[in-house]
């Protein structure tokens, strides 16, 4: 994983109530054209190839070599349980979420016409964001809105206990060590054990990185998830500038460093592996929620 290369962080302003929820993303073609051509390269399939497989393991950003795609020319019909649930059309991309959150492939990728793709593996993937970070900023958006969708269905009574809720990792030590280094002159802040951190519904201008302890993450008045040295949260706020969709409360005495939206848009425009992490740990959160509220 890269270091981190940033050092001209603003001051973390005061927090801003937003006036309305966001609109839905809008999904980008030609930005996503210009992400997957700056770092890979087309590939032809006949019509009735596979591109890949249904129950097929994706590798995730950092591990494994897989792929995610663009379709340039073309139709893809996307298969599950031997039916066809939808299809990819020029420009559209295909494959990421299995790649990005380390899980099995959902549906088997199948060329209905000739077709020509680029396909990216991880090291292309922070390639390409080195070259395109606002393409990230894109997938966060979108990612966002699902997950705000996933949330408001959520019941509280699907939310889980206390003591079944899983501790989340987004940074590894080396990047954890990169941003503390790079920040700090951003003094952490401190909570004592039982205080809340951040309330659902509220406005946000932070995102919070643990450096020490541990946060229970509650939606509805349910603990969905805990944070501990290297989790995150919070980073929704910033991405859509909306409210708050979770409540976060210190489980133990804590530490975090708080990073504000201008801080955080200049590590994802500056750091690959800051923005593949926090994709990744979007995705598999997105994932925990969706098995939820099956």
């Amino acid at each position: 994983m890269s270091d981190l290369d940033f050092s001209n962080t603003s001051p973390i302003k005061q927090p801003a109530q937003p006036a309305a929820p966001p609109p839905p993303p809008v999904y980008n073609a030609a930005m996503a054209m210009e992400f997957f051509k700056s770092a890979g390269k087309p590939e032809s399939f006949a019509p009735g190839a596979v591109i890949f497989k249904e129950d097929d393991k994706g590798g995730g950003l950092l591990g494994k070599r897989d792929r995610m795609y663009v379709l340039i020319l073309g139709e893809i019909e996307m298969i599950a349980q031997e039916k066809v649930i939808g299809s990819v059309k020029p420009g559209e991309t295909f494959g990421e979420m299995a790649v990005i959150a380390q899980a099995a492939r959902t549906a088997t990728a199948r060329a209905k016409t000739a077709c020509t793709v680029i396909g990216l593996d991880e090291k292309q993937f922070q390639v390409a964001l080195q070259q395109k970070p606002e393409f990230a900023l894109m997938l966060m958006s979108i990612m966002n809105h699902r997950l705000r969708s996933t949330i408001s269905r959520l019941n509280a009574n699907r939310a889980l206990h206390a003591g079944e809720a899983k501790e989340s990792v987004v940074f590894d030590k080396k990047l954890l060590a990169g941003l503390v280094k790079l920040m700090s002159a951003q003094e952490p802040v401190r909570f004592e054990a039982g205080k809340m951190i951040m309330q659902e519904g509220t406005g946000g201008a932070f995102m919070y990185v643990v450096l020490e302890g541990k946060v229970a993450i509650s939606i509805k008045g349910g603990i969905v998830g805990r944070a501990g040295p290297g989790g995150v949260f919070g980073e929704m706020a910033l991405v859509d500038q909306s409210v708050r969709a979770a409540t976060a409360t210190a489980e133990s005495a804590c530490v975090l460093l708080a990073i504000n939206r201008l801080a955080f848009l200049q590590l994802v425009k500056t750091s690959p592996a800051f923005g593949a992490s926090l994709l990744s740990g979007l995705a598999a959160r997105a994932k925990d929620m969706a098995v939820r509220n099956k």
